[in-house]
C-alpha cells in the first residue's frame, strides 16, 4: 500500500523577460485554491493528497495552467521557474498584506531572504512514534533531496557560487533543531521554543524536515520535507518523491534504519553530532548539489552526493517495483546523468554567457512543456 502524498508549491509570477512581479494580491482574490506569502511576487498553491502517483502528476499541473490563463488576463505575465530572483529584485521586500503582524516580523527579521520559491513534499504518517522515527532518517538524508531539486544558482542577476543559493541564505529557525527522539519531545521543545520567543507560532520551525499536522506539535499525520527548491518539471518532482517515498517505507518497516539505532557515530552526544553534520552537509550541497562531497551519517565516512544517490536508488528500488511505482522512481537516474536544472542552466550560461537569455529559455520551455503535458494528460482542464 501506498503513503499519501501531497506538494506546496511556491511559484514567482512575472514578466516573459524573467522580471518578477508581484502579483498575489489580484491572484488570491480571485482565482480558487491560490494563497499569499509574505512578499508579494510568489503565489502558493496545494495539492490534495493522494496515494496514485499518476493523481499527483494532473494535480501539480493543472493549477498551473488556471494561473497562466487568469496571468494573461491581466497582461503579458507568466510563471517564472527557480527558487530565488535570478534576475533583479532582490533589494527590497514587496509585503503582500501589511496588516499581518507575521508577515511584518518576517519582513523586518528575513528580509529578502526568505523571498524565495520552493516544493514542500508531504508524505502522510498516521503514528506519531513511527513519524519522529521518519523525520530522523530523512532529516539526515534531506542534502539528497537538495541535490536533486537545486535550482536557484543566480541571484539579481549575477552567478552566486552556489547551485541552491535559496537554501545557503534561508533562514533556518531556530537555529539549532535536535533530532526528536519521541513525540513528547517534540512537544516539549515546540512548548519551550514558542515560551522563549525563538519561535513566532507552531508554523516557525523552518528546517529541512519537521513533523507536520492539524493542530502542531500535538495532533500530526505528516512528514514535510522542505528542503527542496523549486522543481517545475512533474516528472522530476515524483520521482524525487518516489525515492522519498520508498526510503520512508524503509525505515517504517525496520526500525534498525533509525540513525539513533544505527550510526555508528561514536557515543557521548550521537544525536548532537549527526544534527551537526546534517547541517554541514546541506551547505556542502547548496553549493555544490551533486558534485557535494558529504559525510554519511551512517559511518563517518566520505562520499558523494551522486553517490549516495546511486546507492540509496538501488536499495530502494525492489521495494518500489514491488509496491508498483517503480516506474515513477526510475527518472532519478535521468537527473544524476543530465544534472539539476541549476547545474543545466550554468552550463548552457558558460555555453552562452547571458544570463537573462538562460532564465528566459527556462520560462519559455516551462510553459511549453506543461501546455503539452496537460493537453496529452489532463483534460478536461477544469477552470
Amino acid at each position: 500500500m501506498l503513503l499519501s502524498k501531497g506538494f506546496e508549491v511556491e511559484i514567482y509570477t512575472g514578466t516573459r523577460q524573467g522580471e518578477i512581479v508581484g502579483l498575489s494580491d489580484k491572484i488570491t482574490a480571485n482565482l480558487h485554491g491560490f494563497v499569499r506569502e509574505p512578499d508579494s511576487r510568489n503565489v502558493e498553491y496545494t495539492t490534495a493528497p493522494f496515494c496514485r502517483y499518476e493523481s499527483l502528476l494532473c494535480e501539480l499541473v493543472t493549477p498551473r495552467q488556471r494561473l497562466r490563463n487568469y496571468l494573461q488576463e491581466l497582461g503579458d505575465y507568466t510563471l517564472i521557474p527557480g527558487s530565488t530572483l535570478s534576475l533583479g529584485g532582490g533589494d527590497r521586500f514587496y509585503i503582500s498584506d501589511p496588516n499581518n503582524p507575521y508577515y511584518k516580523y518576517i519582513e523586518e527579521t528575513y528580509g529578502t531572504n526568505v523571498v524565495t520559491a520552493s516544493i514542500h513534499i508531504n508524505i502522510g504518517i498516521s503514528d506519531p512514534e513511527h513519524l519522529m522515527r521518519a523525520c530522523r532518517l530523512i532529516r539526515l538524508e534531506a542534502p539528497l533531496y537538495l541535490a536533486l531539486s537545486a535550482s536557484s544558482p543566480f541571484f539579481n542577476g549575477e552567478v552566486t557560487g552556489y547551485h541552491s543559493t535559496r537554501w545557503s541564505v534561508f533562514p533556518q529557525t531556530p537555529q539549532w533543531v535536535p533530532l526528536f527522539e519521541s513525540h513528547r519531545h517534540y512537544i516539549e521543545w515546540t512548548q519551550e521554543q514558542l515560551a522563549a520567543g525563538t519561535m513566532q507560532n507552531v508554523r516557525h520551525l523552518w528546517s529541512s524536515v519537521r513533523p507536520n499536522g492539524d493542530r502542531r506539535p500535538y495532533s500530526l499525520n505528516r512528514l514535510e520535507l522542505r528542503i527542496c527548491d523549486l522543481v517545475t518539471d512533474p516528472i522530476a518532482l515524483l520521482a524525487i518523491t518516489a525515492l522519498l517515498e520508498a526510503r520512508i517505507m524503509q525505515v517504517l518497516e525496520d526500525p534498525y534504519l533509525d540513525p539513533l539505532a544505527s550510526s555508528t557515530i561514536a557515543e557521548p552526544h550521537r544525536a548532537y553530532r549527526l544534527v551537526e553534520l546534517t547541517a554541514e552537509n546541506e551547505q556542502l550541497v547548496a553549493r555544490s548539489s551533486l558534485d557535494a562531497k558529504l559525510i554519511h551519517w551512517q559511518d563517518g565516512k566520505e562520499i558523494s552526493a551522486r553517490e549516495w544517490i546511486a546507492q540509496l536508488y538501488d536499495r530502494v528500488w525492489p521495494l518500489a517495483k514491488e509496491r508498483g511505482f517503480s516506474c515513477f522512481l526510475s527518472p532519478v537516474k535521468k537527473i544524476l546523468r543530465q544534472g539539476n536544472e541549476s547545474l543545466r542552466w550554468l552550463s548552457d550560461y558558460q555555453l552562452h554567457g547571458n544570463l537573462a537569455a538562460t532564465i528566459q529559455q527556462a520560462i519559455a520551455t516551462l510553459e511549453k512543456d506543461e501546455r503539452e503535458l496537460v493537453e496529452s494528460l489532463c483534460h478536461p482542464l477544469v477552470a
